[in-house]
This record gives C-alpha cells, sequence and structure tokens, in this order.
C-alpha cells in the first residue's frame, strides 16, 4: 500500500447532528474546503450559508475528497455509510483516510479497515468524548486506532476539533478505548444520581453538597457538570440517552466477546432501558435522575 497522502487541502463531512454541526464548522474556520453530506439536508443548512458544498452521496462526496469524516448514529448506519453501494469505499480515491468518529463497533472498525486496505484507502477510528459542549469549544477527547503514518497525517484536521488525542493501536482500538469511557461514564452517572437523592432525602441543599464534594474526591465531569443540570431539571440533549444505550450496548457485546461480565454496566443497561420505555429516549443521559425522582428504579 502506498504512503498516505501528506497534503489534506479537501474533507468530506458526513453527520451534522449535535456534535457534527460543531465538529465541521471549527473545519471551516481553519480554512479547509468541506464538502457534506446528510442524511437530514436542512441540518446541513448552516454551514451551508458559510461556504461548504453539499454532496447527494457519500460515494459522490467521497469521489472529491481527500479525507471523509464521518459522525453518525449506530454500527448499522456505519456499515451503509462506508460499505454500501452509494457509500465512501464506492467512491473514495486511493490515499484517501476516512475517518469514523461514530461510537460503533470494534469488530465492525476492523472489517472497514481491512475492506478499505483492499481499495487502497486508509480508514481511521476516532470516536470521541466531551458531548456537544466539547464539539462546540474544539477541546474533545478523540481515541484513534489505525495505522500510524494516516493518523500522523489525519492530526493537524483532528486538532481542530480537540485538544486531547491519541493514537491507541491499530483498527479498532479507538473503539474499545471508547467503550472504556462509556463504561466508566454508565457507572458514575448512577452514582451521580444516587447521591443527589440521598442530599435531597436527607433535607440537604443539593446544589451546596455538589459544590463541596466536587473539590474533593468525588469530583469529576459527571459530577460538576450533568449534577447541577440534574437539580435544575435541566435534561436537554448534550449526548442523547438512545445513544448513550447504544453504546452501553456495545460494550457489553464486546466484554462478552471477551470473557468479561461488568455487573455495574449491566445495571446501567437495566435502567436506561426503563429510561426508553418512559419516552426520555431523546432526553439528555443524564435524565436518568429522574427514575429517582419517580422512584421507578
Amino acid at each position: 500500500m502506498n504512503s498516505p497522502v501528506t497534503s489534506l487541502p479537501t474533507i468530506g463531512f458526513i453527520g451534522t447532528g449535535i456534535m457534527g454541526k460543531s465538529m465541521a464548522s471549527h473545519l471551516l474556520k481553519a480554512g479547509y474546503p468541506l464538502h457534506l453530506f446528510n442524511r437530514s439536508p436542512e441540518k446541513a443548512a448552516a454551514l451551508l450559508e458559510q461556504g461548504a458544498i453539499w454532496h447527494s452521496s457519500p460515494k459522490e462526496l467521497a469521489a472529491q475528497c481527500d479525507v471523509v469524516i464521518t459522525i453518525i448514529g449506530y454500527p448499522k448506519d456505519v456499515e451503509e455509510v462506508y460499505l454500501g453501494t452509494n457509500g465512501i469505499l464506492a467512491g473514495a480515491k486511493p490515499n484517501c483516510i476516512a475517518i469514523d468518529m461514530t461510537t460503533s463497533s470494534p469488530a465492525l472498525a476492523v472489517r472497514i479497515a481491512k475492506l478499505a486496505d483492499e481499495r487502497q484507502v486508509f480508514v481511521l477510528d476516532a470516536p470521541v468524548s466531551g458531548g456537544d459542549i466539547g464539539a462546540r469549544d474544539a477541546r474533545l477527547s478523540i481515541m484513534v486506532g489505525g495505522v500510524p503514518s494516516a493518523y500522523e497525517c489525519a492530526l493537524p484536521i483532528l486538532q481542530c476539533m480537540g485538544n486531547n488525542i491519541a493514537l491507541l493501536g491499530p483498527a479498532g482500538s479507538g473503539q474499545h478505548a471508547k467503550l472504556c469511557n462509556q463504561i466508566v461514564i454508565a457507572s458514575t452517572i448512577m452514582g451521580v444520581c444516587e447521591g443527589i437523592r440521598y442530599a435531597q432525602a436527607a433535607g440537604l441543599d443539593a446544589s451546596a453538597v455538589l459544590k463541596v464534594i466536587g473539590s474533593g474526591a468525588a469530583g469529576g465531569t459527571q459530577l460538576n457538570v450533568q449534577g447541577p443540570r440534574m437539580i435544575k431539571g435541566d435534561f436537554a440533549p448534550g449526548f442523547m440517552a438512545e445513544h448513550f444505550m447504544k453504546d452501553i450496548g456495545l460494550a457489553i457485546e464486546s466484554a462478552e466477546q471477551m470473557g468479561l461480565r461488568l455487573p455495574g454496566l449491566e445495571q446501567a443497561k437495566r435502567l436506561y432501558q426503563l429510561m426508553l420505555d418512559d419516552g426520555m429516549a431523546r432526553d439528555g443521559y443524564h435524565a436518568l435522575y429522574q427514575l429517582y425522582i419517580a422512584n421507578k428504579v
């Protein structure tokens, strides 16, 4: 296989949702020519007004780009966008670098990378953590799996969107790392819900409690950012519960393949299923707290 391109002037971006729209805007501001595809064209309107170019399919977009970035919904969407008749690999030029920033299946990432290699295309799996705020502020953590030479070429682009970026191994490694991230969040967010509920039941000012414990050993993003939102009843999504449930399912599936049992994650899956059954799929994942308020846990 030839070396990947060393100059990446033209970028294609697929997926301009809650996070993708901010991520793509950073690339425009950095001066990259930007080409777009999204299943809902109206979600790309603001970027098109700023000079991005629209395409009618991933295949058409990929044919015009040196780098293609995707951040979409579910593994089935990733599979279709990369491997479908009108997908990225059907249109990508040799030495194109495709970067999937969706949280997806590690096994699928490996399969896509192998098929891409046959077409002289480089694929990095590079899921992100940081939610809508991290995307807006270009402060995402980006976990990457793939070929080191492709990573080095893609790094200046990734640095437009994140500030904590690491190559963690071959194809699939980025997805495994992201699932580690979601496993930690799943149990942590349950602890935050329970701590706040306990404080309230004890007659304490929960906000005052968070302020004190947030600077101690219990502090962290879930407590210090999502905790105040729970107390205020602000459950707007920075990351939707249905997508978090998808990630939990992927992590449990991967763990089972490795012979691992993760009881905290299994409990989180049970609670998030209750949340989805209650019609809160498109609320923020921190809206899990509503189950505790309603004594449904």
